[in-house]
């Protein structure tokens, strides 16, 4: 057996009830969601527990919603005494690989995704912005695409690299407006128009990212216990000047998530295990190659069926 990746998913994979049951059986990890709810001064879990979905996908709600929930599932996993050689998350998961890696306090964490969220639904009235996925075209088309339309002073850039494919563009509403078209004339199969409150990561999410700075300043960030794949450049991190570097330049730059699968297999990687509510990065990892073991670990049945398989295969 090779070496194991713990990941862990960002926005989009939230859904009413995540962790509930766990919470309700596991006396720790009941702990991690009052641990939330003390950090930010209000009942975070009741959110996450009982909706309604429109407060939840909030933003400012998702975000520290994610963090716990995938912190919560990590602490009822780790009790079997798995552990990571490698971390990444993706876009917000990137907080919960920071914890699971031990650069970040989950309190510090928690409370700085609420303040991220906040400054991204602010930094760009609402309808102004837009995101959609670039299915059937490779990079170097579309960054060409959406070079081109930037050019002409509609900003659009790639923003999620998740696997051959499937591209997610993201930037102001006449830009990807432009870019859909442009990109079907180049060949792209399909451009779906997604469901957020922002253009996250992209030159309009720079106003963010410089208010971001200060709090990213105002939290004690540490040496990485587990190296991390930074979203930005798809390299190990493990220095607090890096992390904190790359915590800022995270909100308007691409997340190389196929790059860093590819870098996480290069360096031994051949289990990916998703610790968090949903599949999505799973389906994403087998994209990039098929030969690598995932499990995706988001409830008690989930999680005793990756304990099984991994004892398997140590046998």
């Amino acid at each position: 057996m090779g070496k194991i990746a713990f990941v862990f998913p960002g926005q989009g994979s939230q859904t009413v009830g995540m962790g509930q049951a766990l919470a309700q059986t596991d006396e720790g990890v009941k702990a991690i969601f009052d641990a939330a709810d003390t950090a930010l001064n209000f009942s975070l879990s009741s959110i996450i527990f009982e909706g309604p979905k429109e407060t939840l996908t909030q933003t400012a709600n998702t975000q520290p919603a994610l963090l716990t929930t995938s912190m919560a599932i990590l602490h009822h996993f780790q009790k079997q005494g798995i552990t990571a050689d490698y971390v990444a998350g993706h876009s917000l998961g990137e907080y919960s690989a920071l914890v699971a890696a031990g650069a970040i306090s989950f309190e510090d964490a928690v409370a700085a995704v609420r303040k991220r969220g906040e400054l991204m639904e602010e930094a760009v009235p609402n309808g102004e912005g837009a995101m959609a996925a670039v299915l059937g075209l490779d990079r170097e088309k579309l960054a060409e695409v959406t070079a081109e339309i930037s050019a002409m002073g509609n900003a659009v850039q790639l923003a999620n690299l998740n696997c051959p494919g499937q591209i997610v563009i993201s930037g102001s509403k006449k830009g990807i407006e432009l870019a859909a078209v442009k990109a079907k004339e180049a060949g792209a199969k399909r451009v779906l128009p997604l469901e957020v409150s922002g253009p996250f990561h992209s030159s309009l999410m720079k106003p963010a990212a410089e208010k971001f700075k200060s709090v990213i300043d105002g939290i004690a960030v540490k040496e990485a216990l587990i190296p991390v794949l930074a979203n930005v450049n798809a390299k190990a991190m493990t220095s607090p000047e890096d992390i904190k570097i790359n915590l800022v330049e995270q909100l308007y730059s691409p997340v190389l998530w196929e790059d860093s699968v590819r870098e996480m297999i290069a360096l031994g990687v051949d289990t990916f295990i998703e610790i968090g509510p949903g599949k999505v990065l799973s389906g994403l990892v087998k994209k990039i190659d098929r030969s690598v073991k995932t499990y995706a670990v988001s409830d008690e049945e989930s999680c005793l069926v990756a304990l099984e398989a991994l004892k398997e295969e140590a046998q």
